[in-house]
């Protein structure tokens, strides 16, 4: 398939709407708002589960435009029978996690971008 299939492929099937259980949550991090360096699916199997399974794929470069990752997050959705897709197009935030990589209630000392950034609008907080 062409560099940009993938994407389209999982976009199309997050544009179809949340209809039905499995459904499967798409998000991409990095450490600015220009390069994704983390993608992350998660499954619910129904309303009352949590995310189970959940699988992380990492890279140096932007894998939004990895065909072998984005292929890997659509055998994902496929593999566990999701009927519903839900993803945001854009980059939500830090590919490193609080109380992991840093302390809880911190700023990411590795991502100075988002210090003080909303995840979703990108903008400035104070």
């Amino acid at each position: 398939m062409s560099q940009g299939k993938f994407k389209k492929l999982i976009s199309k099937k997050a544009k179809k709407g949340i209809k039905n259980y499995p459904i499967a949550t798409v998000a991409f991090y990095g450490p600015n708002d220009k390069i994704a360096t983390k993608v992350v699916c998660g499954i619910f199997k129904d309303k009352d589960s949590e995310v189970e399974p959940m699988k992380k794929w990492f890279s140096k470069s932007d894998l939004r435009k990895s065909e072998k990752i984005l292929s890997e997050v659509l055998a994902f959705i496929e593999e566990n029978k999701v009927k519903s897709v839900g993803m945001m197009d854009g980059i939500i935030g830090c590919p490193h996690e609080e109380g992991i990589d840093y302390r809880n209630g911190e700023s990411c000392p590795k991502c100075d971008f988002w210090k003080g950034r909303d995840r979703f609008t990108h903008e400035k907080l104070h």
